[in-house]
């Protein structure tokens, strides 16, 4: 049977312009603008749909896969 993968959108902190602009594209609200610093993903929340990575205008934002648990 095949491994079942999950995909998860991943911020880059260090690199986040915290414009917001994937906080409005998120259809779940998976993201916040923590601090007014930089986005950060709720995890549990978040189904890697990657509306967020297309819309980041700072190129910061990376859906990711990873086995699901």
């Amino acid at each position: 049977m095949p491994e079942r993968k999950r995909r998860r959108a991943r911020v880059a902190q260090e690199d986040c312009v915290a414009c917001g602009c994937c906080v409005k594209v998120c259809p779940l609200g998976a993201i916040q603008v923590d601090r007014g610093l930089y986005a950060r993903v709720d995890e549990a929340k978040c189904v890697g749909c990657g509306k967020c990575a297309r819309e980041c205008p700072a190129s910061v934002i990376t859906i990711t896969e990873e086995a699901a648990v």
